[in-house]
């Protein structure tokens, strides 16, 4: 009975082992496929997507949501081999507050587009304005149709 006992502890311990190593293992290997080393050009790279665009500039309205309601800007860029060579920023609807936010993002934004490739721009915050940019990617994707076509 004794030996019997231990065999099934034995066994306890041997089946939690193998479902810890296997558990480390399986997160490992996420890990290597979430995460490719930048600049291998490896088997985990992620698959390129780029697009040719049509010099030109370009306009769109972007429509986002601030705390004050529905806000429209209008984005203006200039693309020359698929950089963005010039941006204008205008404010088309705004509440007092959000013309505010816009004047900042406005006066940074082209610090951070100009030179850019069209293909990886995206922004997130500029100038301490964070909703105006949901504006600006908006107008972008339809910038990005009408300059791929």
């Amino acid at each position: 009975m004794t030996s019997t006992f231990r065999t099934r502890q034995n066994s306890k311990y041997i089946v939690g082992a193998l479902a810890g190593i296997s558990l480390v293992g399986t997160l490992s290997g996420c890990a290597a496929a979430a995460a490719p080393v930048p600049g291998t050009g490896g088997a985990n790279a992620p698959a390129s997507t780029t697009t040719t665009f049509k010099d030109g500039t370009y306009s769109s309205d972007g429509k986002y949501t601030s705390p004050g309601g529905a806000e429209v800007i209008n984005v203006s860029l200039t693309l020359v081999s698929n950089k963005v060579t010039a941006v204008t920023v205008k404010t088309v609807t705004a509440d007092p507050t959000a013309t505010q936010y816009e004047a900042q993002f406005i006066s940074g934004i082209s610090a951070v587009v100009v030179g850019k490739d069209l293909n990886t721009l995206k922004v997130d915050r500029v100038a301490g304005s964070s909703l105006t940019s949901l504006g600006f990617d908006d107008a972008l994707t339809a910038i990005k149709a009408d300059a791929s076509s």
